[in-house]
């Protein structure tokens, strides 16, 4: 589809999109009623070290953590900015990862979020080498994804730009980056998942299954977070538009008509419906709390454990 007609439809409900007869192999691997795997993204918690982190994980019975570089005692991360984390060595890396794989817990991920959308050059690159940084050390730790959104242009002191986040120039940027990006994501046999966010470019199940169809490659798929589109699309649609190519899935909730997100079971999320679906189309993918601390985390948890 042509850039333009994209940019006109990007915001609209994904309604009957047509999907591959055949889903990858893995989405249906499991028994519908198997059961389903819990994790916790790890940038709530950066009042904890590692080792701290990881025992909280394990001692709620969970299976997995998307890791951010957010614990006391590696706090290299900033949202939607370049990072230097040369600090991040080959020791540091075992470090941080056995802290976790002792206790019995997966690192399904490392947060990234670098903005990919980025106006001014100088800057975009900055961002690119960052993400081939967090590539590097994601091999050295043995994790096999990345996650990120598109990125926004933020104002300080006044958030995001809508205006030029959503600018006509921002969709040929984010091709050419996560194209840029692509050989280096093979070279580390590492998967790129693109987090969707309803005030983003890549704003509705539509935009992100469009992007997926023009980037066109296995190292490049999506990160489900319905809270993130829920103003957008209905449970339905998401599934519908983007089952082949979800490889992770956030567990939080939002309320309607409301910008900030909250922990899951604060807002209008239907989660027995969530699950379901979750079930049908990505039995073997675990659900990852975010927005959570270590205060509100059980009674999240518990929220999202009464639908299993």
């Amino acid at each position: 589809m042509p850039r333009r007609e994209f940019l006109r439809s990007a915001g609209a409900i994904v309604g009957g999109l047509a999907l591959p007869t055949v889903l990858a192999p893995e989405l249906h691997a499991a028994p519908l009623k198997s059961p389903m795997k819990l994790g916790l993204a790890t940038n709530g918690f950066n009042s904890l070290t590692n080792d701290e982190m990881a025992q909280l994980a394990a001692d709620a019975k969970l299976d997995c953590v998307q890791l951010f570089f957010t614990q006391k005692d590696s706090n290299y991360w900033k949202y939607n900015r370049p990072v230097d984390v040369s600090a991040v060595t080959e020791a540091e890396c075992h470090r941080i990862a056995k802290a976790y794989r002792s206790r019995g817990l997966e690192i399904q991920a490392l947060g990234v979020y670098a903005n990919l959308i980025e106006p001014d050059e100088a800057e975009r690159e900055k961002n690119f080498l960052y993400f081939a940084d967090m590539m590097r050390i994601a091999k050295t730790m043995n994790v096999r994804m990345l996650l990120s959104e598109c990125g926004s242009i933020i104002v300080p002191g006044k958030g995001r730009d809508l205006s030029a986040s959503l600018d006509e120039r921002t969709w040929p940027r984010l091709v050419e980056m996560t194209r840029k990006l692509i050989p280096l994501a093979e070279k580390h046999n590492v998967t790129i998942a693109i987090e969707s966010y309803f005030q983003d470019l890549l704003g509705s199940a539509t935009a992100v299954r469009y992007f997926m169809e023009e980037i066109n490659h296995p190292c490049v798929r999506a990160l489900l977070d319905p809270a993130n589109l829920l103003p957008h699309n209905t449970l339905e649609e998401m599934f519908n538009a983007l089952a082949p190519y979800i490889v992770a899935m956030h567990a939080k909730d939002r309320k309607l008509h409301i910008t900030p997100g909250v922990a899951a079971g604060k807002g209008d999320l239907d989660y027995r419906k969530y699950i379901a679906l979750a079930r049908k189309h990505c039995p073997n993918l675990p659900l990852v709390l975010e927005y959570v601390s270590p205060q509100s985390y059980q009674a999240a948890l518990a929220h999202v454990r009464s639908f299993l």
